[in-house]
């Protein structure tokens, strides 16, 4: 099993290191072992990629579209079923309290006498219960058209969720499908540039023991230094690939790349 991130080839002639990164991720159409567990998905021994599933799953939770989503049909819920229930507002109970001093007059008439003047003050506490009904011709003729256009909101909200999360799922299967494809074209690049800096040291011999004219030494340099830019433009489009997949799913990559060097040591 392989044990290093990292492949560093020397240029003797050049005097450089060109750094290969080797991230093997997993996929059940490419070449080698392939190994599936609930969690995660492993085909060579030096990176272990969470499953799409899990991937999915974790974009779903994080995604800022689909949160508003969410959001939206849980309030197209709350409002639906306010409609269901505006008929209560029709009926009810009030309650009245009243406490303060009260000052009452009375008169008392005798046959025969002029009436006479009473007046009173008191403290006392007056209160009344009771019930109310009403029946509005607007609620009588539109409770049905409020409650179906609520449930038409809910349902318009729920499709337009469902619409999102399929987006969602074919923009992380492609960035992951991406991640394969920019890993196998750094594998090319990289042995590509290995039989050319392999060759040149050759040829480089040759030429100081005047076995090859500068003419192919020169052709021969070419095709390396070709090759080397070949190398780097893979290796960042990889870099690249791999970090918006990361910006997808929402968390960082490198600790599976982590947890396959372990367990290949």
């Amino acid at each position: 099993m392989k044990k290093n991130l990292v492949k560093y080839v020397t240029i003797k002639s050049l005097s450089m290191t060109i750094m290969a990164m080797h991230f093997v991720v997993s996929t059940p159409v490419l070449n080698g072992q392939y190994q599936n567990t609930s969690n995660t998905v492993s085909i060579t021994d030096d990176l272990i990629l969470p499953s799409l599933d899990v991937l999915i799953d974790s974009a779903m939770l994080i995604n800022p579209m689909m949160q508003f989503r969410n959001h939206e049909i849980n309030a197209r819920a709350s409002n639906l079923e306010t409609q269901k229930n505006t008929w209560f507002k029709n009926f009810g109970v009030q309650a009245d309290m009243r406490y303060g001093t009260f000052d009452i007059f009375s008169t008392t008439t005798a046959e025969g006498q002029s009436p006479a003047l009473y007046a009173t003050r008191n403290n006392q506490l007056n209160y009344g219960v009771g019930a109310f009904l009403k029946f509005p011709l607007h609620d009588l003729i539109n409770h049905k058209n409020q409650v179906r256009q609520a449930k038409a909101e809910l349902d318009q909200a729920s499709s337009l969720a469902d619409a999102q999360r399929v987006e969602l799922r074919q923009m992380v299967i492609r960035q992951y499908n991406d991640v394969l494809l920019k890993y196998q074209l750094l594998r090319i690049k990289s042995r590509n540039l290995g039989d050319a800096i392999i060759n040149k040291e050759m040829v480089e011999n040759e030429f100081k023991n005047g076995q090859v004219p500068v003419s192919e030494y020169s052709r021969i340099s070419g095709i390396t230094t070709g090759a080397e830019a070949e190398f780097e433009t893979a290796r960042f489009e990889f870099r690249t690939s791999i970090m918006l997949l990361e910006e997808m799913v929402g968390f960082n990559l490198s600790k599976y790349i982590n947890q396959g060097q372990n367990e290949s040591n």
